[in-house]
């Protein structure tokens, strides 16, 4: 495919139906810790977020300080969700094999979190073993920092500007952008919110899809509006 050498997926929120179940847990351990939040509000301000950055965003905010335990009460509680309710974003396996180019995954969650997710949902062999996580560059490295796309590129041998990258988030969005990347916001999973393709357009994407079917198309179009210009 002209204009495009590789397609980096975000995986929760794009590959699977992960972001809501966090939000679900990471909501109530916060409301339960003194800061009230709803689910929507949580996959609105957060989603794309590590749940440690999460934590000192809002210690800055409001001031709460939390308790060290909190961190690892939220993997835990996290990683038994998961493992039991996520599930693949309706059509996923259809359009990723009908993208003609490199493929790859970049992600904040840890390598053993999406092994286990795409092991679960039968997306595993479509990417392994390319599926690359922020948490193995080290500290601080995370979105919205582009340090893993930049990575994810590299191991693959394709040069940024001629990625796509596939983003749910805001954060994720900005990072894919600094990262020198083009972007196609995802907006299909189960914590999209009110003006979410808005804020992903606002933050750089190029469009915003709510069907995974209709990736390939859009990926094509983007890659014949590049040969024109």
């Amino acid at each position: 495919m002209d204009g495009f050498d590789l397609i980096i997926f975000d995986c929760d929120g794009v590959l699977v139906d992960s972001e809501i179940i966090a939000a679900e847990v990471e909501s109530a351990l916060l409301t339960e810790a003194g800061y009230p939040i709803g689910v929507e509000e949580m996959g609105e301000r957060f989603a794309g977020m590590t749940w440690r950055n999460i934590l000192l965003q809002i210690e800055r905010e409001a001031s709460i300080p939390f308790s060290a335990s909190l961190l690892d009460k939220s993997e835990h509680m996290l990683d038994l969700r998961l493992a039991q309710d996520v599930e693949a974003i309706p059509g996923v396996e259809f359009a990723v094999s009908r993208l003609p180019i490199k493929r790859c995954i970049c992600s904040n969650s840890s390598t053993k979190r999406l092994e286990m997710m795409l092991t679960k949902v039968g997306l595993k062999p479509l990417f392994a073993p390319n599926i690359f996580s922020a948490k193995d560059l080290g500290p601080d490295r995370a979105k919205p920092k582009p340090d893993i796309f930049l990575h994810g590129a590299s191991q693959m041998g394709v040069s940024p500007d001629k990625v796509v990258v596939v983003e749910d988030s805001v954060h994720g969005v900005h990072a894919a952008r600094a990262a020198g990347m083009r972007v196609i916001g995802f907006t299909g999973a189960s914590h999209t919110y009110p003006a979410h393709a808005d804020k992903l357009t606002d933050a750089g994407a190029e469009t915003a899809i709510s069907r995974m079917s209709d990736l390939p198309g859009v990926v094509a179009a983007l890659a014949a509006w590049d040969n024109v210009l």
